[in-house]
């Protein structure tokens, strides 16, 4: 037993520090914004020194409104923005002028880099020139096949699987490890 419990607590330090989380989501704040529009749910992430107090997100003007509070002077965040919810040509104003951060984009996601002053409440609007692309909207009174079910899993993040699998692995050894023990 003693045995099984060292493992499990040198598996601890050892595998969890190895997945680890990128530099970023160590040094700011993380939101998750959960932008449903369409009959569609949309995750978009941001990871700054500033807090986004609320959002909103206007399907008729293709435009998302970040309200930022912020205690520091300058300014660093990051939005990755799923392109299928906004893409195109998007277009930012930061308390109503027009701003220019950089922008990188994939066939999947805008990565926006954010570097602004002032202190106190400010408001981001990202405007994009396609809503949902490669998707359709679907209607409220669309309900889904009663055959289809999602999976239990299909909302963690990484992190949580990985968890998951680690705890199953330690869980496996501790059996093999009693069941040895058990012999003798």
């Amino acid at each position: 037993m003693k045995v099984l419990f060292a493992l499990s607590i040198a598996l601890l330090f050892i595998v969890i520090p190895v997945y680890g989380s990128s530099l970023s989501d160590t040094t700011g704040l993380v939101n998750r914004l959960d932008v449903q529009t369409g009959g569609h749910a949309f995750e978009v992430k941001t990871t700054s020194n500033f807090d986004i107090s609320t959002f909103e997100f206007d399907k008729d003007d293709k435009k998302l409104t970040l309200y930022i509070s912020s205690g520091l002077e300058n300014n660093l965040g990051e939005v990755i923005l799923p392109r299928n919810l906004l893409g195109g040509n998007l277009t930012f104003y930061l308390n109503g002028q027009e701003y220019v951060p950089h922008v990188q984009t994939n066939e999947n996601i805008s990565f926006v880099t954010l570097n602004f002053t002032g202190i106190g409440d400010n408001t981001l609007d990202i405007i994009g020139t396609a809503y949902l692309s490669g998707l359709t909207e679907i209607s409220e009174f669309d309900s889904p096949s009663p055959n289809i079910s999602p999976s239990r899993f299909a909302n963690l993040d990484e992190e949580s699987i990985y968890i998951i699998m680690v705890l199953l692995i330690i869980g496996v050894v501790g059996v093999i490890i009693f069941k040895i023990k058990r012999r003798k």
